[in-house]
C-alpha cells in the first residue's frame, strides 16, 4: 500500500469514528458516488474487472443505505427510498452488464439529488439529536 492509500484509509477510519449518525449517511452517499465515478473511468479504460469491483462496492453501499431506513419513523418516505435504492442497484447492475455509462450517470444523478436533500437537513438532524440527548 502506498502512502496516499494509507493516508486515505486512516482519514476515512477517523471520519467514521468521529461521525454522528447523520454524517455517517453523508459518508455513505459520498462513497457510493465516488465508486460510481471511478467505475465510469474504469469502464472507459476498458478495465472491466476494476469496473465490476467498484460497482459491486457501490451496490453494497446502497444496500447499507437501505439498511438504515427506519420504516416506523420514516413511513411512506422510507418505503419510497427503499424502492429508489432497489432501482439504483438494478440500474447499476444493468449498466455494468451492458457497459453503459448513461445508466451509471442516471444513478449518480439520483444519488446526488437524495444526498442534497440529506445535506439540507443537517442542522435540523443535529439539533434533534442534541434535544434528545438533553431529555
Amino acid at each position: 500500500m502506498n502512502g496516499l492509500q494509507a493516508y486515505q484509509r486512516v482519514n476515512t477510519q477517523t471520519s467514521i469514528t468521529d461521525a454522528d449518525p447523520h454524517k455517517l449517511i453523508q459518508l455513505l452517499y459520498n462513497g457510493a458516488i465516488e465508486r460510481i465515478n471511478m467505475a465510469k473511468a474504469r469502464m472507459q479504460a476498458k478495465d472491466y474487472a476494476g469496473k465490476g469491483q467498484l460497482l459491486n462496492k457501490a451496490i453494497e453501499i446502497i444496500g447499507g443505505l437501505r439498511s438504515f431506513l427506519d420504516f416506523e419513523k420514516g413511513g411512506e418516505l422510507s418505503a419510497q427510498l427503499e424502492a429508489l435504492y432497489d432501482y439504483m442497484e438494478r440500474t447499476l447492475l444493468e449498466g455494468s452488464a451492458k457497459n453503459d455509462p448513461a445508466k451509471l450517470d442516471e444513478v449518480l444523478g439520483l444519488l446526488r439529488t437524495v444526498k442534497d436533500g440529506w445535506d439540507g437537513i443537517r442542522q435540523e438532524a443535529i439539533g434533534g439529536q442534541a434535544q434528545q440527548a438533553a431529555v
